[in-house]
């Protein structure tokens, strides 16, 4: 806190050190202000509430003749001393309230009462007294939570904004708050000191660290004095015993970080400490449910979660985020540390890890069981969102002796979701650490054998699958594990698919099918049909086209859009390999948004490769090699390459080959390169582009109309000439309305029309249902 120039005008402490940013938060609480007579700042402790609150008072002081008054409420110990500090500042003669109506009733003055929280009933009654009896007062308080009077407005202050991870720096790296404030803070401790392209990156992970907030950033440019901004950072794991050394000015709360955390603990019921200690188990914020389930029982009953979770939220100590059904609640990460440092002397860290860890078994053991079906991309988003959590107890489960098998259960449970993992190369990582440590010759043991084999064929390693998948196969048989041999058959399949052996692949699929059907398996049904559909496809063999019909309505009908983007790849691979271009143009593209949506970098990696092949053959060949290089990009991007995929990289190498032949060297290597440079997003808009300065593609004849779809295509289509609606399609055809509606667009597109009549006036002329 600055000095105080006490004044006929009022007494607002002299701002010592430049203010930085808050221009968002300094424009609303002017507003809120100007047009109400109480406005609360709340926000977390050292988040800069007393400061915002002084600059706002002193931009609006000549507003009011009678001064504005700043009332420090901290050193306070009792409510009853709360009238005597309020008429002492005010300069009325006597603590009581008739004396002070007196004071205050024919005045225009702003009064400021900083750190309410501890007082919030008497801060709250007297408020509304004064408001009541003085028409020219206005009040701004400071509070962890708001008061909660008739009229009050509340506005929350949030952290500084921090950099982003990928943020660049140069000249714009000052136009974030929390590096100028560093910067700034900084500067008075070492004089000349900067940011600059060399040290940014530490700042901004400091920064970062620190959650923006302002308090915990002063501390530590502080210790600039004897460590560089790299060595701040290094230490942070211990931020409590650094961040020490806060201005001799400043209360006792804001000299220290956990000073000043001790402050908000010491504000808290016993049960909100508990709940506060019990939910540092969590990384990266949770829901309710996982709330519930983690943190109820003893000191928190299930019953009383909700209330007190409320409660902490009041305190600003829990951030809500999100709207509607995906609420979640998180906590800045210095408030978790110092919430687990809480649990842990508590002696109950473990047994809150181990529930963690029980929630995270049957979060991924439903994602599972559910993930093929109209809800998986709600299971990929609500498992994206889980990441931390998963990892957090994935690396317990790791560390703590005779734990392994259940990080072997997670992460094993997770193949049906790999979007999860950041690469295959994550997934594989825990996996890999998990059957290090548990050499129990289970089912645990043999499904994670299978998952972990898929993961690393998926990272292009063949040698280092042919391990797994031959103890999976021993482990599974001495069990008479059905499941876990499905499994190792299907992989086994897919090993000799990627390797070019489409012949042994087909048959090692075709017998996984079998299995995983009698199984009832629907999921892994789907995942091996689509391979057995791939390998029909690069083999020519003339299945093909009835299994890409079939993968594609199996995961229409299911309403499995992830899944959906993979049957439109395969069988845009399948209209490739026929030639018709068009078409198979069109379906890429179509599984290239499906692929955004889902955020499957390895997917969009396979459409964009696809895409380059069926425009090399379509003599777009400029258009074509670039496309091949943003391939590369995202290939390169999720640590994986086309190397180790023998029936991707035929088809590459010819291509590659043929744009060689009509660019040369040359032009090809610049196309190419081009393409290497984008990032995933941008190789998926320019795959989206529409093709430039070409004439477009006339409609086909209509006696070749019926030949460019599939059998259901046709089904409907005739349903359509009937002048059934989607519903009725529906029903006639068993599928759900979704489905039907889905196949009238593909129709619409690949015919190239624009309204169902058209579909109607064609098949009603002709007999075309029989092409």
């Amino acid at each position: 806190m600055g000095a105080t120039a006490r004044t006929r005008t009022g007494n607002l402490p002299l701002e010592l050190t430049s203010f930085i940013g808050r221009r968002r938060e300094l424009a609303e609480g002017k507003r809120l202000l100007s047009t109400g007579r109480m406005l609360t700042l709340v926000g977390v402790g050292g988040v800069g509430k007393t400061r915002l609150a002084q600059r706002i008072a002193g931009e609006l002081s000549r507003e009011f003749p009678d001064g504005v008054w700043f009332i420090d409420l901290a050193p306070l110990t009792a409510g009853d001393l709360l009238i005597n500090e309020v008429s002492s500042t005010l300069g009325c003669p006597l603590p009581d309230m008739e004396v002070l109506t007196e004071c205050l009733e024919d005045k225009s003055l702003l009064v400021v009462m900083d750190n309410c929280e501890h007082l919030l009933p008497q801060c709250a009654a007297l408020a509304g007294d004064l408001l009541a009896i003085a028409p020219g007062l206005r009040m701004l308080a400071t509070s962890r939570e708001p008061l909660r009077n008739a009229g009050e407005q509340v506005l929350e202050v949030p952290p500084l904004t921090v950099p982003g991870d990928a943020e660049p720096s140069g000249e714009g790296l000052l136009q974030n708050e929390a590096v100028r404030l560093f910067e700034d803070r900084a500067s008075s401790v070492v004089p000349g000191f900067k940011v600059d392209d060399a040290n940014f990156p530490a700042v901004a992970r400091l920064c970062r660290r620190l959650d923006g907030i302002p308090l915990a950033i002063e501390l530590a440019a502080a210790r600039v004095l004897v460590l560089s901004v790299q060595q701040i950072v290094d230490r942070l794991e211990d931020r409590f015993r650094l961040l020490t050394t806060g201005p001799t000015t400043a209360p006792p709360r804001q000299k220290t970080l956990r000073a000043l955390l001790d402050w908000s603990y010491d504000l808290c019921t016993p049960e909100e400490r508990v709940l506060w200690e019990r939910l540092s188990v969590f990384s990266g914020g949770c829901g309710l449910e996982a709330i519930e389930y983690v943190c109820s029982g003893e000191e928190a009953a299930w019953d009383h979660v909700l209330d007190v979770l409320g409660r902490l939220v009041g305190k600003s100590i829990v951030q809500r985020r999100g709207q509607g059904p995906a609420v979640r609640f998180d906590m800045l990460d210095t408030i978790r540390h110092y919430g687990w440092d809480r649990l842990v002397a508590s002696g109950h860290a473990k047994d809150l890890r181990l529930r963690h860890r029980d929630w995270c078994r049957s979060l991924a053991a439903r994602a599972e069981e559910e993930w093929f079906g109209e809800h998986q991309m709600t299971w990929l988003g609500r498992l994206s969102q889980e990441q931390a959590n998963v990892r957090a107890a994935l690396e317990f489960c790791l560390s703590e002796p005779g734990e392994a098998w259940a990080a072997l259960e997670i992460a094993a449970a997770m193949w049906s979701h790999r979007l999860s993992w950041s690469s295959p190369s994550e997934g594989h990582h825990w996996l890999e650490r998990g059957l290090a440590l548990e050499p129990d010759a289970g089912a645990v043991r043999a499904k994670a054998l299978w998952v972990d084999a898929w993961l690393v064929l998926l990272r292009g390693d063949q040698e280092a699958a042919k391990p797994l998948l031959e103890e999976c196969r021993t482990l599974a048989t001495r069990l008479g594990d059905e499941a876990q041999l499905a499994g190792t058959i299907h992989i086994t399949g897919f090993a000799a698919l990627l390797a070019g052996d489409f012949d042994r692949a087909f048959t090692l699929l075709e017998e996984a099918l079998v299995r995983r059907r009698a199984l009832g398996h629907r999921g892994h049904v789907f995942v091996v049909l689509f391979q057995l559909a791939m390998t029909a496809v690069l083999k020519d063999d003339p299945r093909s086209t009835e299994l890409c019909e079939e993968v594609l309505e199996t995961a229409r009908e299911a309403n499995a859009e992830w899944s959906v983007s993979y049957a439109l790849w395969v069988t845009a691979l399948g209209r490739w390999r026929q030639g018709a271009l068009r078409d198979a143009a069109a379906m890429m593209r179509d599984a290239v948004r499906l692929k955004l949506r889902c955020n499957d970098h390895l997917g969009l990696a396979q459409c964009v490769e696809g895409l380059a092949w069926i425009l090399a053959d379509d003599k777009q060949y400029e258009q074509a090699a670039q496309m091949l290089g943003a391939a590369h990009g995202v290939w390169r991007s999720i640590g994986t390459s086309l190397s180790g995929v023998g029936h991707l990289a035929g088809a590459h190498d010819r291509c590659a080959a043929t744009l060689r032949e009509h660019l040369r060297e040359e032009r090809f290597t610049a196309a190419f390169d081009r393409g290497a440079q984008l990032t995933p997003d941008q190789a998926a808009a320019f795959a989206l582009e529409e093709r430039r300065g070409r004439r477009p593609e006339a409609r086909p004849p209509e006696s070749d109309m019926a030949s460019l779809l599939t059998r259901r295509e046709r089904e409907i289509a005739e349903c359509v000439a009937k002048g059934l609606s989607n519903k009725e399609i529906a029903d006639a055809l068993v599928i759900s309305q979704r489905t039907a509606e889905c196949h009238v667009e593909n129709i619409l597109r690949k015919l190239n029309f624009t309204s169902r009549s058209q579909i109607v006036k064609t098949w009603s002329s002709r007999d075309l249902d029989q092409g």
